[in-house]
């Protein structure tokens, strides 16, 4: 069993856009694939005419073995669906967005638990911990 999310549709990898968003929103709704960039800068081999490119993977452990086995890849990010999210265009000032968006992601941020229909509502709430990241990784 992984440690990480599945994807949400097996048939659709490789079916998203390759540029969108990076990072950002705090919550995560589903993890649409998973990817490893290449760099032929860094010694991937050069079948893009000189750019960079990525490989889609249905899991996180095929993404990392693949990763580590092949020079030139990063580390495993994720493509993940934000149906909803929280903007911060300035340090403190959230911003609850109803809209639907893709990013990458570091893995390590799935260890959050799923957005909730309460998460977003709760980390924005004057009754919020003192530390609202408490409330994004299902501390509060």
């Amino acid at each position: 069993m992984s440690n990480y999310p599945q994807v949400k549709d097996t048939n659709l990898i490789g079916t998203y856009p390759a540029l969108v968003n990076s990072g950002g929103g705090y919550v995560w709704d589903d993890v649409l694939e998973y990817r490893v960039w290449c760099h032929p800068d860094n010694g991937a081999p050069d079948i893009e005419d000189g750019n960079d490119y990525y490989y889609v993977f249905e899991n996180y452990e095929d993404a990392l073995t693949f990763s580590k086995e092949n020079i030139g890849a990063e580390l495993p990010i994720a493509l993940v669906l934000q149906n909803e999210y929280i903007d911060e265009p300035e340090d403190g000032q959230y911003i609850h967005i109803k809209e639907h968006r893709l990013t990458e992601w570091p893995v390590d941020l799935l260890t959050r638990p799923k957005r909730s229909m309460d998460t977003i509502p709760n980390f924005l709430s004057p009754n919020a911990p003192r530390n609202k990241l408490d409330i994004l990784r299902g501390l509060a």
